[in-house]
């Protein structure tokens, strides 16, 4: 995979965590807020079902079992390096 098809999972990943954590949201309006989390969820879907086939299986075990956080540190540490 190159740096632009990483940057641009790590880039949605980020988003759908932003959106979790927007706890202010989601108490002053839950729907838009859902609406949000949905928006950011299926561009975080969409990329993660065409992941090409030599994807690290690390990254896929990730997105997977949805461990966000792990995987953005996986991301950052090849985007890095």
């Amino acid at each position: 995979m190159d740096n632009s098809q990483l940057t641009a999972i790590r880039d949605a990943v980020s988003a759908r965590l932003a959106v979790v954590a927007d706890h202010e949201l989601r108490n002053a309006d839950p729907a838009a807020h859902l609406e949000k989390l949905k928006q950011a969820a299926g561009r975080l879907d969409a990329l993660a079902s065409n992941l090409p086939k030599d994807c690290d299986p690390m990254l896929r075990h990730y997105l997977e079992r949805q461990s966000y956080v792990k995987a953005v540190t996986w991301l950052d540490e090849r985007l890095a390096g």
